[in-house]
């Protein structure tokens, strides 16, 4: 709890809809996506950049603890409070303005809060869309401060790489705002500072606006399950495609047979695409897309994606088992659907791990052989984006396994599972997930002193307060 005078004060910053106090109100925001939950003090909602500083200033001035929390999505403990009650959350949600579309550039000015479905949703009459897909619905703050990036990596980038601009206020006694919200896709006049901002989890600072690159939405689309003929055949035939197609390949998506099982159990309206309903230890969702209209004469894309499917087929390396052509929504129904199917089937442990392409497959194979010996009774239900090397490596337990009441059981498996990615595969311990409470021993064993104390450095040269879960 904090005294009783700063709620007073902070509420007569914020107005009564900008401060939340009250347990009911506050239990949402408390709660993350993924088993964590903590006690907050309060949770602060400012609508402006203006409300936002003052609001950090405050709590600055007096040593009050702030969380930053967007779209509450994260699965690593970055967004929620710990157990003491003493932190207060700042709340994203509001800051929804402005909304400024620039058709020419192709960029929007928007603010952090805006949620990534009612953003593309707005852009759907323009022909344009901001073009990171995700299973979760976040919003552009917390889009920005992981650095999200989502099935269409492959074709698009990440988040960093479409940010031209920000709005970020610092956590130090004035509130400090920095205006980097150019729009400008060339600048080299000196340090590109919204890059401090982006991916470091809102340890440098709060982002309360941000100008976004738009691309042209696809106006075609074709996809396809792949079966490869074996794990170590994925990388070949990955290589292949991306030969045989260029710029039409838009995601190259890896889905064990587990992960697949779990989806299509847990959601009965999911159609079974394989033949005779067994489904493969290892599929590929490929899709490529065109983001123009199709013209007269222009061969379609299923009619592209077949062709190339069946050259593939033909080479004699044989990278290609089996292959079922279908429609779009169908296909990324079943990969949508991965991580709600695994999330119920057991206790989810999780882990976001990325790879040189060329060793997922080598990873994950090592798993499988070691997992027995090391933890027996633990699913491996994986999943991820083959095509930019990253790895949703899902374990789950029973939900009435024993071993889920000893703390230790699950910080033992998180330690081997990360030794093993980073010290034998030269892999991140975070692909996408950026670091929380739950990464935190891990930034610490495997960064560098120098660059932990390069951070440090830069955490209070630029927002030297108590704000957000990491420690620099």
């Amino acid at each position: 709890m904090i005294a009783t005078s700063h709620i007073e004060v902070l509420k007569s910053l914020l107005g009564e809809k900008g401060l939340l106090t009250e347990p009911a109100d506050l239990a949402a925001y408390e709660t993350g996506a993924r088993y964590d939950k903590g006690r907050a003090a309060f949770v602060a909602r400012p609508a402006t950049t203006a409300e936002t500083s003052a609001i950090v200033s405050y709590c600055v001035k007096n040593g009050i603890s702030l969380i930053p929390q967007s779209g509450n999505t994260g699965l690593v403990s970055g967004s929620t409070p710990d157990d003491s009650g003493r932190q207060g959350i700042l709340s994203l949600d509001r800051l929804t303005a402005p909304f400024d579309l620039d058709r020419v550039n192709r960029t929007i000015k928007a603010g952090a809060g805006v949620r990534l479905s009612d953003l593309n949703g707005k852009l759907e009459d323009t022909g344009l869309f901001f073009p990171i897909d995700l299973g979760a619905d976040p919003r552009l703050g917390g889009m920005i401060a992981t650095n999200t990036g989502g099935s269409r990596f492959l074709r698009y980038g990440d988040v960093r790489r479409n940010t031209l601009g920000l709005t970020v206020v610092l956590a130090d006694e004035a509130g400090t705002v920095l205006d980097l919200c150019s729009d400008l896709r060339k600048n080299n006049t000196g340090v590109d500072w919204k890059q401090l901002f982006i991916g470091t989890s809102g340890a440098f600072g709060i982002v309360t606006e941000c100008v976004l690159n738009l691309e042209p939405a696809p106006k075609q689309s074709a996809t396809a399950l792949l079966v490869p003929s074996s794990p170590e055949q994925v990388a070949t035939l990955l290589v292949a495609m991306e030969d045989a197609l260029g710029s039409y390949l838009s995601a190259f998506e890896g889905m064990s047979g587990n992960a697949i099982s779990a989806a299509l159990d847990h959601v009965p309206s999911l159609r079974n695409p394989f033949q005779g309903g067994i489904v493969p230890d290892f599929v590929i969702l490929a899709e490529i897309s065109r983001s123009t209209p199709p013209r007269d004469g222009e061969q379609q894309l299923d009619a592209v994606l077949e062709e190339v499917l069946a050259a593939t087929w033909e080479r004699e390396d044989a990278p290609l088992a089996d292959a079922f052509v279908g429609p779009p929504h169908e296909i990324w129904a079943l990969r949508h659907a991965l991580s709600e199917g695994v999330k119920h089937s057991g206790r989810l442990i999780a882990f976001d791990l990325s790879f040189r392409r060329g060793d997922i497959m080598p990873f994950l194979a090592h798993m499988k052989a070691e997992m027995p010996d090391h933890f027996e009774d633990v699913t491996i239900c994986d999943f991820g984006h083959i095509g930019d090397g990253g790895v949703h490596f899902n374990l789950v337990v029973a939900k009435d396994d024993p071993r889920l009441t000893d703390p230790d059981f699950e910080a033992d498996l998180r330690a081997w599972v990360f030794t093993v990615a980073v010290e034998n595969f030269d892999g991140s311990f975070s692909a996408e997930h950026a670091i929380g409470r739950k990464n935190q021993a891990f930034y610490d064993q495997y960064t560098p002193e120098k660059i932990r104390d390069l951070a440090a450095g830069l955490k209070t040269i630029t927002s030297p307060g108590p704000l957000g879960t990491i420690t620099f």
